[in-house]
């Protein structure tokens, strides 16, 4: 037996010299070393001799298996140094070749901005209304009658307001408005929230008007909420959203579900109060509409006006945009046009 050991030993190296190729490798392993192998049959007559030749014949095939595990895994490395250098050699790349460009996408200035306002008023406190609270399809429950919208207002009128097929009653809402319905029903003061999304209108596409834009609606109600409150929190976003340097006013105006009312004008940042095309002369430029939240509307939402009182405000994105980048025409937002979108990949 120990001849016999001896012998597959010889045979063994020879065939390993021979080999040529990663497959002739292991094909000897498998015949040799495997559970097949011809040692491995050498290894299961062990049983049958005796303690002595046991001894020495099961120490010489450990041996021989060790040393052909070794020569089998060095002719191995061998192989596979040299494929690796023709392949290095056949795919060998100059480094100093200049790379292929590829164009990265980039946040669009809509979002960007509506981004910056959403995180400058949860550092005021506000938290976003859930999307479920704040949907674009409304029934004219919530985007009219809840805000003390009547039903002779114009705004109700298909000159003005999307009406869809689904029913009589269900518009393509044209104000964010209708999520302080939705949170106020939701939800018990004290309310912070604010509700960023996009609205349709009937109107006449301009350079300053488009049929469909992007609001972000604010509420806060609490107790002893005052007109000051309103104006301390627009104030700061201001503040902090145009630099203390741009000059502001507020004005009065009127909406159904706030009393009293304002609107705050920015000083126009293409002409810088003089008149322009985009400012229609007056040198300003309508930023947000905002007032204390009517008596009627706390009202129809089961909250007490007496106990508990609160602001709304709702701002255009697309305006606050147009004069944080100096752009002179809504539509460019929309025309898809890679010079003018390539210009906020800052």
């Amino acid at each position: 037996m120990k001849e016999q050991l001896e012998k597959i030993y010889s045979d063994a190296v020879m065939d390993i010299e021979k080999a040529l190729t990663v497959k002739d490798l292991e094909d000897i392993k498998f015949k040799y070393l495997s559970r097949k192998g011809e040692l491995n049959e050498i290894k299961k007559g062990l049983k049958d001799l005796s303690p002595d030749d046991k001894k020495v014949v099961g120490s010489l095939a450990n041996e021989i298996s060790n040393k052909l595990e070794a020569s089998i895994s060095d002719k191995f490395q061998k192989f596979y140094q040299q494929e690796l250098n023709s392949k290095l050699e056949k795919e060998k790349i100059d480094v100093t070749l200049p790379g292929k460009y590829v164009p990265q996408g980039h946040v669009h200035p809509l979002t960007s901005t509506t981004n910056e306002i959403v995180s400058i008023f949860q550092s005021l406190g506000f938290s976003v209304a859930p999307n479920e609270c704040s949907p674009e399809v409304e029934t004219e429950y919530f985007n009219f009658d809840m805000l003390n919208v009547p039903q002779d207002h114009p705004a109700r009128d298909v000159q003005d307001t999307f009406y869809t097929n689904i029913a009589k009653n269900v518009v393509l809402r044209s104000q964010t408005s209708g999520a302080q319905i939705h949170v106020m029903e939701n939800q018990k003061p004290p309310i912070r929230i604010i509700a960023p999304g996009r609205v349709y209108r009937n109107e006449n596409i301009n350079s300053r008007k488009n049929n469909f834009f992007h609001q972000i609606e604010g509420l806060y109600v609490d107790k002893d909420i005052t007109f000051g409150d309103l104006k301390g929190v627009l104030n700061e976003f201001i503040r902090i959203y145009f630099g203390a340097s741009r000059p502001t006013r507020f004005r009065n105006s009127f909406f159904p579900f706030t009393e009293p009312s304002a609107e705050v004008d920015v000083q126009c940042i293409m002409c810088e109060g003089k008149g322009c095309r985009t400012c229609s002369g007056t040198g300003w430029l309508e930023i947000l509409g905002a007032g204390m939240v009517d008596p009627n509307v706390l009202r129809g939402v089961g909250i007490d006006p007496d106990v508990y009182s609160g602001f709304a405000f709702g701002m255009g994105v697309e305006r606050l945009a147009m004069l944080k980048y100096a752009i002179d025409d809504i539509r460019l937002f929309f025309n898809n046009d890679v010079r003018f979108s390539e210009q906020f990949k800052g």
